[in-house]
């Protein structure tokens, strides 16, 4: 699972790495936050068609997805995105049942927090209903986990351990490095980082970030340029079990 791909520079380096980084460890199935992928807010039909021409399999999103109103044109058909599921009464879905080869099924799921976020439906709740649902089709079930405190992320990986296959953290766009199996067999890490120039702040032109705070007056923010890398997880699961057998972080 990839961390949020931010922009152009984020596009370029996925374009770039991703074919040997699938080599490399062996990947069965690749999932990517896209939700800034479009010039750092949003993402159109366009940019999302060149991610899975890239190498990518399927994408989460986030509070981001309706920036770009090219969404509404394509979110309701394309099965391979998916937006927050507690976001109430709106297009697109909260989850799918993808495949993997001919014989096993992977189940993905994206929920929003709410502490420093918008006010949306109860994640927990969200979570649990829908889970029950996958788990009638599949074992082997992914929770991208968009939120922004670190205390409802691991509140979140609790709550689902022995659930869920693998709960990520997206949105801060900063790895963490608390990567770890949980006691009932969930793969768990609190953010897996930001896809995109490494000399930023969260992705953002650093000078524009430093005007803001150092003068309080309004900026447009600008995707900042440079060097890239791909932060992300590579987590093995147990088809059979649902349970995760190894996770590590991947920074390169």
């Amino acid at each position: 699972m990839i961390g949020d791909i931010v922009g152009r520079p984020g596009r370029t380096v996925i374009h770039e790495k991703l074919s040997f980084l699938k080599r490399k460890y062996e990947i069965d199935f690749t999932i990517a936050n896209g939700e800034n992928a479009a010039g750092g807010n949003g993402i159109t039909e366009k940019v999302a068609q060149d991610l899975f021409i890239s190498g990518i399999d399927f994408m989460t999103t986030g509070n981001h997805i309706w920036d770009n109103k090219d969404v509404f044109n394509f979110i309701d058909s394309e099965e391979r995105i998916i937006r927050p599921a507690n976001y109430p009464a709106s297009p697109g879905k909260g989850y799918q049942i993808a495949r993997i080869g001919q014989n096993c099924k992977i189940g993905i799921l994206n929920i929003s927090g709410r502490t420093f976020m918008p006010p949306l439906d109860c994640p927990f709740r969200t979570a649990d209903k829908i889970i029950n649902e996958i788990a009638k089709e599949t074992k082997i079930i992914v929770v991208d986990f968009h939120a922004e405190a670190t205390s409802e992320k691991i509140a979140m990986g609790w709550y689902l351990d022995g659930r869920a296959s693998l709960v990520v953290g997206t949105h801060t766009h900063v790895q963490t490095a608390d990567e770890r199996i949980l006691e009932n067999g969930t793969a768990y890490i609190t953010d897996i980082g930001m896809t995109g120039p490494i000399n930023s702040v969260i992705g953002v032109e650093k000078d524009k970030v430093l005007y803001k705070f150092l003068t309080q007056m309004p900026v447009r923010f600008e995707v900042a340029g440079g060097p890239s890398e791909i932060n992300g997880v590579v987590a093995d699961i147990d088809k059979n079990t649902g349970r995760a057998l190894r996770i590590q972080r991947i920074k390169e």
